[in-house]
């Protein structure tokens, strides 16, 4: 499933295409995704686009009668083409833009969701969520009070989206390697200090991956959309076996939560 920073990259990759752009209608060829498209997507025809927004792993198109939320599931894409490209296998929704391109919701799986929330309401996907791990909301201090008494390992109280969103999998492995935490650790027995190492770390690792996945953007309307995992050096994910990059001591690798957790016995604490 795509994490924060593929989605990210997504939003900045179809945004210039549909901000302040003119939506000729919206077609649903298939609106049988992880929950029925509601019919208030409609609403969106002959509306401009005002912004092109994120909320965790949802994207958001807004307009003044409302705003369209959109989720990639497991094996979702998005895709900006002309708009007389011919539909390809699996393009269950699109957005015809009076500019002539067309931006392509396909998704094999249909995991995925094309949501409406109307002008003033929350959409219910939106509840309970927790802050946003690039924002001031998201500090040491933040994490060192919800963690208390929680026994939960800290790699699955990181990737909690009650707790922060969008920490997934490849960037809570990374991020607790970079801090020198050992992912089983219980989460309320960390202390504010370590806390106030993890926290930069975890913001650091996200952009950087942001900023990596950026370089592709040129190329976005050419691609076939697939958000992916952008070609960067990871040090401990996917490594089983592999010596550590700082102390050479073979990773190791158990399942928390059921996901892969590699990690270092000798430099994770």
């Amino acid at each position: 499933m795509p994490e924060l920073p593929e989605v990210e990259v997504s939003r900045l990759g179809i945004q210039p295409y549909l901000e302040q752009h003119i939506i000729q209608c919206v077609k649903v060829h298939n609106g049988k995704l992880r929950w029925p498209v509601p019919e208030e997507v409609q609403l969106l025809e002959g509306e401009k686009v005002l912004a092109v927004k994120r909320r965790a792993k949802y994207l958001l198109i807004e307009s003044k009668h409302g705003t369209a939320i959109l989720h990639l599931g497991m094996s979702g894409s998005l895709r900006v083409v002309d708009g007389a490209e011919p539909l390809k296998k699996h393009d269950h929704v699109e957005i015809i833009l009076a500019s002539g391109k067309s931006l392509r919701l396909n998704d094999p799986r249909r995991f995925g969701a094309f949501l409406w929330q109307g002008v003033g309401e929350d959409h219910s996907v939106f509840e309970k969520l927790g802050p946003e791990p690039l924002t001031e909301l998201f500090t040491a201090e933040y994490l060192f009070e919800k963690s208390r008494g929680k026994k939960q390992p800290i790699k699955q109280f990181v990737m909690d989206n009650h707790v922060v969103v969008g920490v997934g999998n490849i960037y809570a492995n990374e991020s607790l390697f970079k801090a020198g935490i050992h992912p089983k650790k219980e989460a309320g027995k960390i202390s504010l200090k370590r806390y106030q190492v993890l926290t930069p770390i975890i913001k650091e690792t996200l952009s950087a991956a942001i900023k990596q996945g950026g370089t592709t953007l040129k190329d976005f309307a050419q691609s076939d959309g697939k958000p992916g995992y952008f070609a960067q050096e990871l040090l401990v994910y996917g490594r089983k076996g592999e010596p550590c990059v700082s102390c050479e001591t073979p990773l190791k690798e158990i399942r928390l939560g059921q996901r892969s957790t590699v990690y270092c016995s000798k430099c994770q604490r």
